[in-house]
Order: C-alpha cells, then sequence, then structure tokens
C-alpha cells in the first residue's frame, strides 16, 4: 500500500459515509412525512417510535441501497479529483491507469464484505424490528394471526408422507379438513382422513377430529373410525402461517433451510425466498462493479466538470435499479431461474464495465 492508496482509500471511505448519512436522513424524513399521521395514531412516543421502527428501518434502507451508496460516493470524489487534474497528474507520473484502480478495487472488496455479512446477518434483524412495528401499527394487525382463511395447504411430511390441509385459520390454528397418505414402493399403504384439525399446545401436536384410517396391505384393507386422536406431524403452526416480511426477517442460514424443507415438502411458490438467497451473494459483487465503473467514468475530465460524471452516475444507478426489478418480477411471475434473476444485473454490467474501461483514457 503506497501513499496513492491510502489517498485514494480515505476519499472513498469519508465520503461513502457522508453520503450514506445524507441518503439515510432524507429517507427518514421523507418516510417520516408519509407516516406522520400513523405515527399519532399508535399513540407511542418519539423515542419509541425510533427504537420500535427506525431502528429497524435505518439498516434497512442501507441494505437496499448500499450499492448506490458507494457507486455515488466514487463519482463524486474520482470527478473531484479529475476537475482538479489530479487524475492526469497521477497518470503523467508515469502511473499506469491499472495501478490507480487498484486503490478502488480494494475498497471495493472491502466494502463488499460488510454488505456480504451485513445482509447474511446483521439486516435481517433489524428487519424483524421494522416488520414487527409496521405489522402491529401499520398494517392493520400482526401478520401471523390474520382472522382470514388461508388457501388449502398440498405438502410433503417427509419422503414417504403426503399432507393436505383445507381452509387453515391461522388465528384460532385449526382446518376445517385433513387428510394424509403414506406411500411406499409407489402404492398407498394408510391414508387418514379427520374432520378438522387443530393445535394442541398443552401435547405440542395436532388433534384430529372425527377420524377416518385407511389401512391397506395388498388385497386386505382396514378401516378404523376414531372420535379423536393426536398426531406428530413434522409440521408446526409456524410453518402454515402467511407472512409476507418472512424473507426479510430469516438470516441466511436459516432461509437457506426453510427453503429445503418447504421443497421438501412439496410447496410451489419459492422463487421470491430463492431470489432473496442469491441476491444476498450477489449485491457484494454489484458493489465491487459499481465501484470500478464510478472510477472509470469520473476519471475522465470534461467541461461540465462533476456534474456530467453525477448525471451518468445517476443514469446508469437508475438503469441498475430497472434492470434488477425486472429480473425479479419475470422470476417470481414467470420462468426466469431464480439464480439468473439474482445475477442477471451483475453479468450485464460486467459488460459494462469491460466496454467503459477499453474506452476509458490511459
Amino acid at each position: 500500500m503506497k501513499i496513492l492508496d491510502w489517498y485514494i482509500l480515505k476519499k472513498l471511505l469519508v465520503t461513502f459515509i457522508f453520503c450514506m448519512l445524507l441518503f439515510t436522513i432524507i429517507a427518514v424524513a421523507v418516510d417520516t412525512s408519509e407516516k406522520t399521521d400513523d405515527f399519532v395514531k399508535t399513540g407511542l412516543s418519539s423515542g419509541e417510535i425510533i427504537t420500535k421502527y427506525y431502528f429497524g428501518f435505518v439498516p434497512h434502507i442501507w441494505g437496499l441501497l448500499f450499492p448506490i451508496f458507494v457507486f455515488i460516493a466514487v463519482i463524486f470524489f474520482t470527478s473531484s479529483m479529475a476537475a482538479k487534474s489530479e487524475i492526469v497528474i497521477i497518470l503523467a507520473n508515469g502511473i499506469s491507469f491499472n495501478r490507480l484502480l487498484r486503490p478502488y478495487f480494494i475498497g471495493g472488496i472491502f466494502l463488499a464484505i460488510i454488505i456480504w455479512y451485513a445482509n447474511r446477518y446483521i439486516i435481517p434483524k433489524a428487519n424483524i424490528i421494522r416488520s414487527e412495528f409496521e405489522a402491529n401499527y401499520l398494517d392493520g394487525g400482526h401478520p401471523t394471526q390474520s382472522l382470514d382463511f388461508t388457501s388449502s395447504y398440498y405438502l410433503q411430511i417427509d419422503t414417504n408422507t403426503y399432507a393436505g390441509i383445507k381452509y387453515y385459520d391461522t388465528a384460532l390454528k385449526r382446518s376445517s379438513g385433513f387428510f394424509l397418505e403414506k406411500v411406499y414402493d409407489n402404492k398407498i399403504q394408510l391414508n387418514l382422513r379427520a374432520d378438522a384439525m387443530v393445535w394442541d399446545t398443552s401435547k405440542n401436536n395436532w388433534r384430529l377430529e372425527n377420524v377416518i384410517i385407511r389401512e391397506i396391505d395388498n388385497l386386505q384393507e382396514k378401516v378404523v373410525s376414531i372420535p379423536d386422536t393426536n398426531i406428530n406431524l413434522n409440521m408446526e403452526p409456524r410453518d402454515l402461517r402467511k407472512d409476507k416480511y418472512l424473507k426479510d426477517k430469516m438470516t441466511t442460514p436459516d432461509l437457506k433451510e426453510f427453503i429445503r424443507w418447504q421443497e421438501l415438502r412439496g410447496v410451489e411458490g419459492l422463487n421470491t425466498l430463492k431470489v432473496e438467497q442469491y441476491r444476498r451473494s450477489a449485491t457484494p459483487v454489484t458493489v465491487l462493479i459499481l465501484t470500478l465503473i464510478g472510477a472509470i467514468i469520473a476519471s475522465r475530465k470534461t467541461r461540465g466538470g462533476s456534474g456530467v460524471h453525477m448525471a451518468i452516475g445517476i443514469a446508469i444507478a437508475a438503469i441498475f435499479i430497472i434492470a434488477d426489478r425486472f429480473s425479479t418480477v419475470f422470476s417470481v411471475k414467470g420462468n426466469l431461474p431464480p439464480l439468473i434473476a439474482a445475477w442477471l444485473p451483475n453479468l450485464v454490467f460486467i459488460v459494462v464495465a469491460i466496454i467503459l474501461y477499453r474506452r476509458a483514457q490511459k
């Protein structure tokens, strides 16, 4: 690490922190103005709103806009250096353009590691604070305690057991119908049906009402009817809840495990969760790519000065956000694989970075 490296790294980190704090103040101000009436209705004090909501909201905004913060910071201080002819002097003294980009690369990796760890462990914990406040005070009720009936569930309990639940009520933890089948060698050996299923809090398992059990052994069949019975299933009420904040609240290891269990149970519509999982790994790479693109664009001295660089930077940032949103929608609503949806913007902007690098002044 030479003096030049420390000089650029210091400017990168200081400008990044400044941009992050500035945009955070703006985001909080805009959010507060939109939710003022809601905050008043909660009856909470300003301190309680800060601790119960903004302690979760601010990290959420940081995680959402972290690559953009880095990109704007790089554009800002590099264009300032170019306007003062510092970039020209550095190159004129025999330092290659590749060597000039080295501190940007190091700084990009450092910031990428920070957001990688934060996305996996820190931000999900902050989202618990934000989501609980929104669910309790802004959405009109807790997301896991809706009074509405959810749609029917069909899932796989284990490798040989399949179950179906009809009209599950998340508030009462009760369904109006239940069936279970055990299949071995593609043959049904047990078929169980019940008029109702309810969670038994005293035994931590499910109680079935008006149960009919059919056991099939080759050509023989045994039918048993019982008023009620308790059954242990690899499933709890929390597994049947509808929580729109679920993907944001789970750490990456928990999210992976949840997806694995949902796939084992045959649950469909997991692309939203999978895109979130893959994006947490893709975002650090985004930070590095945008750092290099920002350095390449802003290092060229122009007549318009920093204004031109900032305009180009904002345009690129807008294009990136649009591409990211489109790929997510195509995955969730269409057939685009989640892995491709999460990484497609990065793949596109890697090509953009290569083109800009080849055309940069050396």
